[in-house]
């Protein structure tokens, strides 16, 4: 595998990273991290309580906020069911479609990480997990079905305390796709839906790097990347003009293509093409290689024939270094869950979640050496917490409950 002696580290910048994260992720007084260990006021405990949880708090529990530190009061705004139902459903529903809209119905996509979030299921599992959170039945909802959205719209009809009626569950014991193929929310149903369908399963990649590591392409474009991946689709001339293909389409396709490679196996099918969000499901081939990864091979015959799920990860050297890859991973694989392990484990993956929350509950972007300091500071925590993001809720609630 190609290797620069930048590539053996997952320590980049991350400055720099919160500044790719706050340019794709979309007047308080704050207080440093060292007021962290005071107790926060009845002004300060009610304005975190309402940057998470989005509801007042009552008076006991005001009380219980202003009796201990600004994070642990933090912490007990994460037990309100509206930071569940309105909060992390909010976050987390522009991630499965490709409008980016909160204006969705509830799916198995949105509901696992919600579930994620509320039992601390270590959020770097994201994207590779055999994970699905499905309703308990106790609310008279239908059972999980591979071909409906008819479970979570139920949910959402009756008005169900997500925080309460969320259970886990296994995508392979649900689905009967293996194990080894289920990618955590890249294999839900609800994701298949959006960036599966049609297409060349591009998009499956284009939208997780976006949402999850929030660099959309144009960040990422690297026109030293070699382009022997790239697919027989991809003109080499586009309009007649080679130049425009060198200096342009070469700079994601040499990257994404060898990557996007693990979708191999995996195409959704609409049962009507109209309501891809609650008919149709995922179809897995394992070893056969779905046919959109062959279409318009005349556009260039001389270019990648797709022969199997195997990927490999080419940003690693060059100016992708930045995006911190782990060096306890050899950067290549085969299928979903291996390249899931791979994005979810670089540095780019912490710094997004962290900068998106400081967003949420700062009600802006970091902008100055204090904030990218705290964002710094928010992402070791991330980790040393296994990777609850109930924990950098907290935090970043804390530090900007203001004076």
């Amino acid at each position: 595998m190609m290797q620069n002696a930048h590539s053996t580290t997952a320590t980049p910048n991350r400055v720099a990273l919160a500044i790719r994260a706050t340019l794709c992720a979309g007047a308080l007084t704050l207080l440093g991290t060292g007021a962290f260990a005071q107790n926060p006021s009845t002004d300060q405990a009610t304005r975190i309580y309402n940057r998470i949880a989005g509801v007042p708090p009552t008076a006991a529990q005001l009380q219980q906020m202003t009796s201990t530190d600004a994070v642990s009061a933090a912490l007990i705004a994460t037990q309100d069911p509206a930071f569940y139902n309105n909060t992390i459903r909010n976050l987390a529903a522009p991630w499965t479609n490709r409008a980016q809209s909160v204006f969705v119905p509830l799916n198995d996509y949105t509901a696992t990480v919600i579930g994620m979030v509320k039992d601390n299921v270590p959020f770097n599992t994201l994207l590779s997990a055999d994970l699905v959170y499905v309703g308990d039945g106790k609310s008279g909802e239908p059972a999980y079905s591979v071909s409906n959205n008819a479970m979570y719209a139920a949910l959402d009809t009756n008005n169900v305390d997500l925080s309460v009626h969320l259970v886990t569950s296994t995508q392979s014991a649900l689905t009967g796709v293996p194990a080894a193929a289920t990618a955590g929310v890249m294999t839900t149903r609800g994701a298949a839906s959006a960036f599966f369908i049609n297409g060349t399963n591009r998009a499956m990649f284009r939208f997780t790097m976006l949402n999850h590591l929030c660099n959309d392409l144009q960040l990422v474009m690297d026109i030293t990347r070699p382009p022997d991946r790239i697919r027989q689709d991809i003109t080499r001339s586009p309009g007649g003009v080679s130049t425009l293909f060198l200096n342009n389409c070469i700079g994601c396709h040499s990257g994404m293509d060898p990557m996007a490679q693990a979708f191999a196996y995996y195409q959704f099918t609409a049962t009507d093409p109209a309501t891809t969000d609650t008919t149709g499901q995922m179809v897995y081939t394992a070893g056969q290689v779905q046919p959109k990864y062959h279409i318009n091979n005349t556009n260039f015959s001389q270019g990648f024939v797709t022969m199997d799920d195997a990927w490999e990860n080419r940003w690693r050297s060059g100016q992708n270094y930045i995006l911190g890859w782990s060096a306890s991973l050899p950067g290549r694989g085969n299928g979903a869950k291996s390249l899931g392990q791979e994005l979810e484990s670089s540095a780019a993956f912490a710094s997004c979640q962290v900068t998106r929350v400081f967003k949420d509950v700062c009600l802006r972007a970091p902008n100055s050496a204090a904030d990218f300091a705290q964002v710094n500071s928010m992402i070791s925590s991330f980790a040393n917490h296994n990777y609850s993001l109930r924990q950098v809720f907290a935090e970043g609630a804390a530090y900007c409950m203001g004076n």
